[in-house]
């Protein structure tokens, strides 16, 4: 909603600053978005005097003058034709911003002549398109009297109007809130009836279905004759253009100014072009009508419209048609103004998608005591502007009754508001919106007036009261603060941060990738149950419930990789899905890492992540579920979409409580991704429960003060032996002294036999109480050898 000052101050009587204005609007809660001041573009341009004016040396249409400051006289060089001496004219000095093209000035030489500053014309200020000379002011003010002093300059305001003020979409609406703010006195002045001279050759019937009347409860018209529509008077123009409108004609000018002025749509029929009485009615199917946007419609029988003999000449609240619009040739004009139904216009507009102003106003509500004083306004103005004679008004249908009043208790706005504020305070500010109130028993009887159709209950008058008095003088009073409960979480949802923190600690980033996936990706992950399709998905690539969370992390690394980033490390914790059904979901953390397993360095040069990466992962967010992974066995049966020579499963006996690997390059190919790809998911679901422990803290590390012994063991085994077997033999032997196990070489060859193969482990022996002697040190080194073979089979290596 675009205003200028003045167009508000012929509304509201205040001296109040722009300034005071713009913070007063928004603390009623309409909200400006922006002022377009041109003052504040002229400040720097001053009143000027051209003392002399002479010709130009060097050419034959400069002029050199020399132009009184009011402090000093500076010379200047100016091509104008109507500069001469004697004239007061605006001076730019060096270092002002010209307003057209946003230029500083400085000072320079023309054709060897300095210039100290530019005579400016209208176009160059922005205060019109005049540039055929400077400016030539007819003022009294002396020379150095800054020029926004001078020119009668109207600063363009821009509110941003919430739905439910329909009243404030016109200036005097915003005056009204503006004087009961106490900003100024607001101009109620009543208007005067236009006293017609003759009855209308055309009449008004509205025709609606039962119980359908509330679509055009009134609709009041009137014919005025021998009218001469040319252009509407200069500060219509300037005030219609002032706001982003075109003046088109003084009787379409007028219908716009009414609705600018008090949110009142009108429409201007060419009474000669319309055959026989006006009637208010819906379209029936198959009708057609071309609107004054120039486009055809296609009218239904939901419709409403406006019509005569012909035929709909204009879409009820919407926009009127074409064959009847009003031209430089019309002399007879039949003016509607009536009320339609928020619901009937919103319906209209939204069907044949016609934008306009009148449907903006109408589908938020237009004040229904509005309808005789915009048809008494619009007909004063088209006599003032274009002349004729009026009719009497045609009335068809009747107002809507007034709302009954709102039982109104002062104390709520304390107990709502926060505020507290004597009663007679809140009457006198209900009085100023225009509320009427009376006193009953302990309450305040209050009727909304008829422009404010949004305030419909008690704490609506509170709102009123409050915004008007101020919001920022409610006291700022703290809330009280009950002790709050202790978080608490369940052990699924704690074991889900300790996952998070520890894989995020190994270097991964956090994804957050959708539900659903690709179903031509999602078979390579082994979906097949058609009820995981969505219905309705939000993308054709999204359209099944996803059963495994690695090919959206697999993707997300290969946009990664196609931005830059080749070595990513991604996880996600979240749901995948293997029925429809609430309960045929399983928690999983899975992850994959792309790449290189560090930047580059000088010291050594980084690997590539391999399946024991995303083994290490997997073991490290099953550490930290609070699962023990000492008991933890490893398998080869790792589903499809890994390697099948370079992944495998972990175990908590027959359940699997997590997979690994190098990924299946097919899988990875299809998935339009390149390179290697490493990835891990862990069953969170599958874990045991987590064991109630009497305290979190962690016993005390045990640290041996004896020395330790290595012992290096080189065991033939068949090529089928995993190394995990051996290990777990060799920890077995002797559980107190064997400290920690691991292999170094694996060797395969002929001096170790066919099917063979030799794997070299490091043991590490140590007592808690004790140095260990040699003969302890052989006993156990025979256990192991003992051990090894009763559990592979295997032997020393000669």
């Amino acid at each position: 909603m675009k205003f200028t000052l003045s167009w508000l101050k012929e509304y509201l009587d205040t001296e109040a600053p722009l300034a005071t204005l713009d913070a007063a609007l928004t603390a009623l809660g309409l909200e400006v978005e922006g002022i377009e001041d041109p003052a504040a573009a002229l400040a720097g341009f001053i009143v000027a005097d051209v003392v002399e004016c002479a010709d130009h040396p060097d050419s034959d249409h400069l002029h050199v003058l020399a132009v009184n400051t009011g402090t000093e006289t500076v010379q200047v060089v100016c091509g104008a034709p109507n500069a001469h001496a004697g004239m007061k004219g605006i001076l730019a000095r060096p270092g002002v911003t010209i307003p057209i093209d946003g230029t500083v000035l400085k000072k320079g030489k023309i054709r060897g002549i300095e210039s100290q500053g530019m005579m400016c014309s209208f176009r160059e200020l922005c205060l019109g398109d005049d540039h055929a000379g400077i400016v030539e002011l007819d003022t009294d003010a002396p020379a150095g009297t800054p020029v926004a002093e001078v020119l009668s300059l109207d600063p363009v305001i821009d509110l941003s109007i919430t739905p439910n003020r329909a009243d404030c979409l016109g200036v005097r609406g915003i005056a009204r809130d503006l004087a009961a703010k106490g900003l100024g006195r607001f101009k109620d002045e009543p208007v005067a009836k236009v006293a017609g001279t003759f009855d209308s050759p055309v009449g008004v019937t509205i025709d609606l279905p039962a119980g359908q009347e509330k679509a055009c409860p009134l609709f009041v018209g009137r014919l005025i004759r021998g009218v001469k529509n040319g252009p509407s008077p200069k500060w219509v123009q300037d005030r219609l253009s002032a706001v982003g409108l075109r003046p088109i004609s003084a009787l379409v000018d007028i219908t716009n100014l009414v609705s600018l002025s008090r949110a009142r749509p009108l429409h201007v029929f060419d009474a000669n072009k319309l055959s026989g009485d006006v009637v208010v009615r819906f379209a029936k199917d198959g009708e057609t009508m071309t609107a004054l946007d120039g486009r055809d419609h296609a009218l239904r029988s939901d419709l409403l419209t406006i019509c005569d003999a012909a035929g709909p000449q204009s879409i009820a609240g919407v926009m009127g048609g074409a064959p009847t619009g009003c031209t430089e040739d019309t002399v007879d004009v039949f003016l509607e103004s009536a009320l339609f139904d928020t619901v009937a216009v919103a319906h209209a507009g939204r069907t044949l998608q016609i934008d306009s102003d009148a449907r903006y106003r109408f589908e938020r509500g237009v004040d229904p005591a509005s309808v005789f004083d915009g048809a008494e306004l619009a007909t004063a103005l088209i006599l003032e502007f274009c002349g004729g004679t009026a009719s009497h008004l045609v009335v068809a249908g009747a107002e809507p009754a007034p709302r009954a009043p709102i039982s109104f208790r002062p104390e709520r706005v304390k107990t709502l508001g926060g505020m507290n504020l004597p009663a007679a305070e809140m009457a006198e500010i209900l009085a100023r919106l225009g509320f009427a109130a009376a006193v009953e028993s302990e309450c305040l009887m209050v009727t909304p007036p008829s422009w404010r159709g949004d305030v419909a209950a008690e704490h609506d008058l509170v709102e009123e009261i409050l915004r008007v008095a101020g919001y920022d003088a409610v006291p700022a009073v703290p809330m009280p603060r009950p002790p709050m409960p202790k978080v608490a979480l369940t052990d699924a949802q704690r074991r889900r941060g300790w996952v998070r923190r520890t894989l995020a600690e190994r270097g991964l980033t956090e994804a957050v990738t959708f539900s659903f996936m690709d179903s031509r990706h999602a078979v390579l992950f082994g979906w097949s149950d058609p009820m995981l399709k969505v219905d309705n998905p939000i993308s054709s690539e999204l359209d099944v419930m996803r059963p495994s969370v690695l090919p959206n992390l697999i993707a997300a690394a290969g946009r990664n990789a196609a931005r830059g980033i080749a070595d990513a490390a991604l996880f996600e914790i979240g749901p995948q899905f293997f029925g429809p059904n609430p309960g045929e979901q399983c928690l999983v953390a899975a992850g994959v890492r792309a790449g290189k397993t560090g930047p580059r360095h000088w010291g050594a040069p980084p690997r590539a992540a391999d399946a024991l990466d995303a083994k290490a992962d997997a073991l490290a967010a099953l550490a930290a579920a609070g699962m023990a992974t000492g008991g933890v066995q490893v398998r080869r049966d790792a589903p499809t979409w890994y390697h099948p020579g370079q992944s495998g499963t972990l175990c908590l006996g027959r359940t699997v409580v997590a997979a690994f690997g190098a990924l299946h390059p097919g899988v990875v190919k299809k998935l339009g991704v390149k390179g290697r790809l490493v990835g891990f998911e862990v069953f969170l679901d599958s874990l045991p429960a987590i064991k109630k422990k009497a305290s979190k803290t962690r016993p005390l590390l045990k640290v041996s003060p004896y020395p330790a012994v290595d012992r290096d063991f080189a065991f033939v085994v068949d090529e089928t032996v995993e190394a995990e077997r051996l290990i777990r033999a060799v920890t077995g032997a002797d559980k107190a002294l064997v400290q920690e196990v691991s292999v170094f070489d694996v060797f395969t060859g002929d001096s170790v036999g066919a099917g063979k193969k030799s794997m070299a482990l490091s043991v590490t022996l140590q007592a808690m109480d004790r140095t260990l002697k040699d003969e302890e040190i052989e006993a156990t080194a025979q256990k192991i050898v003992a051990a090894v073979a009763q559990a592979t089979g295997g032997a020393l290596r000669a």
